[in-house]
């Protein structure tokens, strides 16, 4: 298993959210489609409902209304001067995680091993790249 503590660029790819929706008709599962510029695609699962929700109100541009959860991110981050700058997704185990990038004027700070999801929620409520371990989507083709 890859270390997570030292990932580079390189191991990554830029992929954007093509779709969002439901697993089942009830709305209590929610998937998402991230998609590289040159088309692969990726399916990714087994999260609320709501979270897939908040994703989809954020990447139509309706950010009037932010969880709480996600709120407390925004303020934290106001109060310290970060800006959120990308966020990468991995595999961990069985598991999709992910790696929140924040700057601030003269430094960096790296938030790990955070649910995918919602960090990908965060991605399209401030509108910054999502980068994806570049082995996620060929194991998605090969399936």
């Amino acid at each position: 298993m890859p270390d997570e503590t030292s990932d580079t660029d390189e191991q990554y790819v830029l992929a954007r959210i093509s779709k969002v929706g439901f697993v089942d008709q009830l709305g209590l599962e929610g998937v998402v489609i991230l998609q590289t510029p040159e088309g692969k695609e990726f399916p990714m699962r087994a999260f609320s409902g709501e979270v897939a929700k908040h994703i989809s109100r954020f990447t139509s541009g309706d950010k009037n209304t932010i969880p709480t959860i996600y709120n407390l991110v925004e303020e934290i981050a106001a109060m310290q001067d970060l800006l959120l700058m990308e966020v990468r997704v991995y595999q961990s185990g069985s598991v999709l995680r992910a790696n929140l990038y924040f700057k601030t004027r003269d430094a960096s700070l790296v938030l790990r091993n955070y649910r995918a999801s919602d960090s990908i929620a965060l991605a399209a409520y401030y509108d910054v790249p999502i980068k994806v371990r570049k082995g996620i989507f060929e194991e998605a083709i090969e399936q």
